[in-house]
Parts: C-alpha cells; sequence; structure tokens
C-alpha cells in the first residue's frame, strides 16, 4: 500500500494505490466515493465508525490480483478545508470528472498496471462521475464501469422520495413536501429559497447546503442529473448493482428506467442482490423493518461487513470482462 498526490488546478489530490497481490502487469480498479464528505475509503464525518466498505472492496479485489486507487475528493478527507478556500463557488459536475481524470492517469502511470484493462467501480452519486468520465473521451478509456447504487431517476427526484418516507407518520406530511417542493422550485429557478419555517430542522439543513456558495454551481447540475441517460450513452460494459437492502436507491424505482436505458444491450447486467446496503454491506434484517436513519447510520460500523454474494458477483463480472478483452 502507498499513498500518491498529485496537482489538479491549484490544489492537490492525495489517494491510496494498492498493488496486487500477485507478479506481472495487473488490471486495475480506481474507486469512486459517493455524495457530500464521504472519503477515499467511502467513511464521512456525518456518520460514526471507520469500516469503510471501499478499503474493503479493495482489499478483497487485491487478492483477486486487481491493483487498485481509492481518492479523496477535494471537497472530502483531511485537506478539505485547505481545499474549500480555493474552490469556493467551483466545484461542478465537470470539476468531479477530472479528479477522476486524475485517478485514472496515476493508476494508469504505474508500472505494475494494465492501462487498457482498468475499470471504474463507483457507488451513489460517484457513479455519475465514472459515467461522465467515460463519456467525455477520455485520453485513458475505461475498460467497463461497476455502478453500486446508481440513482436510475434524478438526484432530485431520489432525495425527494426519501423524504417522504421519512415524513411519513407526520399528520402534515403532505403539506411539509409542498413546502419542501417550493423551496427547491425557486433553487432550481437560480433564486433565494427561503424555506418556510414550518419545514422540519433536518430539511432546512439540507436546504441549506444546497444554497451554500461552496457548493454551487454543482448542486443545481447534480440535483437534474441520473445514471439513466447517461448509461444509455456509454460503450463499454457495464455491472449494475442495486441491493434490494439500499434504503438511499430503490431496485425497483431506480432499476428500471436504468433497465430501460440499457434495453437490447448484451453489455449491461443488472444485479439485485437480496441482502445487501447502498454501500455493500450485508444486511440481514427485512427491508420492512428497516429504518433509513439507522441504516445509512450503521454503514461504517465495526461489525458491518461486504455483503458476499454481492462481492463474488462482481469479481466474476471482472474476471469475465477480462477475459472477454485478451
Amino acid at each position: 500500500m502507498a499513498e500518491v498526490t498529485w496537482a489538479l488546478d491549484s490544489t492537490t489530490m492525495y489517494a491510496t494505490l494498492l498493488a496486487p497481490s500477485r507478479p506481472g502487469r495487473a488490471p486495475g480498479v480506481v474507486l469512486v466515493a459517493g455524495s457530500g464528505p464521504t472519503d477515499r475509503d467511502w467513511n464521512s464525518p456525518l456518520l460514526p465508525g471507520s469500516n469503510g466498505s471501499a478499503r474493503l472492496i479493495a482489499q478483497s479485489l487485491q487478492t483477486l490480483g486487481f491493483a487498485s486507487l481509492r481518492y479523496d475528493k477535494r471537497a472530502s478527507g483531511p485537506h478539505v478545508r485547505e481545499n474549500m478556500r480555493v474552490l469556493m463557488g467551483k466545484l461542478d459536475m465537470q470539476s468531479h470528472v477530472d479528479e477522476l481524470a486524475g485517478a485514472v492517469r496515476t493508476l494508469a502511470s504505474q508500472e505494475f498496471v494494465r492501462t487498457d484493462r482498468i475499470f471504474a467501480l463507483a457507488n451513489s452519486e460517484g457513479t455519475l462521475h465514472a459515467l461522465n468520465y467515460q463519456l467525455h473521451a477520455p485520453a485513458i478509456p475505461l475498460a467497463g464501469l461497476v455502478l453500486i447504487g446508481p440513482p436510475g431517476r434524478s438526484v432530485g427526484v431520489v432525495a425527494r422520495a426519501q423524504l417522504a418516507e421519512q415524513a411519513r407518520a407526520l399528520p402534515d406530511r403532505e403539506a411539509l413536501l409542498a413546502l419542501y417542493d417550493r423551496a427547491i422550485d425557486r433553487f432550481l429557478a437560480g433564486q433565494p429559497m427561503a424555506p418556510d419555517p414550518a419545514l422540519p430542522e433536518g430539511v432546512q439543513t439540507l436546504l441549506q447546503a444546497l444554497e451554500t456558495p461552496a457548493n454551487q454551481p454543482f448542486a443545481r447540475e447534480l440535483w437534474t442529473v441520473n445514471a439513466s441517460s447517461l448509461l444509455a450513452q456509454v460503450d463499454v460494459p457495464v455491472l449494475v448493482v442495486i441491493g434490494k437492502k439500499d434504503v438511499q436507491v430503490d431496485w425497483q424505482a431506480d432499476g428500471e428506467p436504468l433497465q430501460r436505458a440499457a434495453a437490447g444491450r448484451t453489455d449491461v447486467t443488472f444485479l439485485f442482490p437480496d441482502d445487501a446496503n447502498h454501500v455493500l454491506k450485508h444486511e440481514s434484517r427485512p427491508r420492512a423493518e428497516l429504518a433509513a436513519a439507522e441504516v445509512v447510520a450503521s454503514y461504517n460500523a465495526s461489525d458491518a461487513y461486504l455483503d458476499g454474494a454481492s462481492m463474488a458477483s462482481i469479481q466474476n463480472w471482472l474476471l469475465e470482462h477480462l477475459r472477454d478483452q485478451s
């Protein structure tokens, strides 16, 4: 394992490089984190625990003979404060593609990595950046994409569905959702949100985070994008993984538009594992018993572990597509 860095604009990117466990030139995987301040290991200061899925996935792939690189987005990790001083208001969808492009170049520059066998394995919001990277005619095209928990609907629609579920037991649910909708409409129109004080504190916090200058113009771009429209345009093999215990992205509501986008394509594979959550951890409880806040808070608990069936399927898919391209 090695810590690596590279320059991007006026900042420095930080990452962990994991060499393959076998000699010779190896295929590689770049891991792309999800939304918010999620770091290279897929840990977040907003959640307890440090048992991040990306570190576990990278270690699993290492035993299979893959090199990997996982990186801190500039708005995450231990250098976020110094980065945001120079990036305030400059982050957008393209800047996230630039971060990923640097990660791919850095992995490809390792003498033990095959530049024609580099895959991206991305989670949640990160799936959008991986898809966008491939669609930007990159200097180093990816050999394939593994998309874990991609939003098949727009990010804004997914977020509203999560909010509606959380507010299901409230007597004034519809009225509160209407207030939320009006604030979001103003946000998307480039106007001040001016959220109604009647909205719960957690919703107020979400809206304030979207509107903060540090998140512009990225938040407005992100709110309307979805993985389905991007998936329809990529020209490399893709594995889509949405666990049936995912409480953030729904395997049916998001899986169906993704499947429609890939209709007729033999190079797009769908996997809906029974017991995987949003970050590919195993969840044994019945779906009906899962409270979203409780599940999210347990993502990186010390006793959480990767869903074995999901990880085996991902490994098999990667190996299959190595053989197909040999």
